[in-house]
């Protein structure tokens, strides 16, 4: 589609039929919500529909991948999330070791793409604060504005999408843990008082809308101001 287009806003796609985009300014996006709300099918869309760049996009599952192999174990977790299990102590010696591993490679293209002044996509569930506070630090050295995106479908939805995916790193009882956790510590004024400029709840399948048509919702940003294009 030509930069031209009246149906291109900021690099961005207007929704069909909608006058304009809801405009994310360039910097960093937070994703919060918990495994299966929608979150990678999410930027997926965002990437086809050439709306970000892939680059733009830091997911630790991808990480996790590169790092340990697609079998490399469960997705890093957002600290006061998981419960406790019967796992011996060397295992979750490795799993602590292997999540900080992670979530360094994560903060080093997070900073590597402020430092650039480009936008940024942080896709992993951010449901806890102390997750959340770890990223908008990051934000803070580049006086980037924050974006937080949320993926708050109801339990329901949730677990069908969780079961659809096939997933055997989690049980359906560490999605509902995650769930309730969005519920007690990720509400659209909490993530604000936290440091959000602005925060938009990303419609899914309990309004009928599939990832293609929730990203169309969204203008992104690319470049910080000051930066430019090289």
């Amino acid at each position: 589609m030509p930069n031209n287009s009246p149906d291109r806003a900021d690099g961005g796609l207007r929704p069909d039929g909608h006058a304009s985009a809801i405009r994310i300014p360039a910097g960093l996006v937070v994703l919060v919500g918990p495994p299966a709300s929608g979150k990678t099918s999410f930027v997926r869309a965002l990437v086809e529909r050439g709306q970000i760049e892939a680059e733009a996009v830091v997911s630790s599952d991808e990480i996790r991948a590169e790092l340990f192999g697609a079998a490399g174990g469960p997705e890093p977790t957002d600290s006061d999330v998981a419960e406790p299990t019967d796992s011996d102590a060397a295992d979750a010696t490795d799993s602590d070791a292997a999540d900080a591993r992670i979530f360094e490679e994560r903060d080093r293209r997070i900073v590597a793409r402020l430092a650039a002044g480009r936008t940024v996509i942080a896709e992993s569930t951010n449901v806890t604060p102390q997750a959340r506070a770890r990223l908008v630090a990051l934000a803070r050295r580049f006086d980037a504005p924050v974006t937080a995106l949320r993926f708050a479908p109801d339990v329901a939805d949730l677990l069908q999408q969780y079961a659809e995916r096939g997933r055997t790193d989690l049980t359906p009882a560490d999605v509902r843990a995650y769930a309730a956790v969005m519920i007690r510590d990720a509400g659209a004024d909490r993530l604000r008082s936290e440091g959000a400029a602005a925060v938009h709840d990303v419609p899914g399948r309990r309004r009928s809308v599939t990832p293609a048509e929730a990203a169309a919702r969204f203008a992104f940003g690319r470049v910080l101001p000051g930066y430019h294009f090289t």
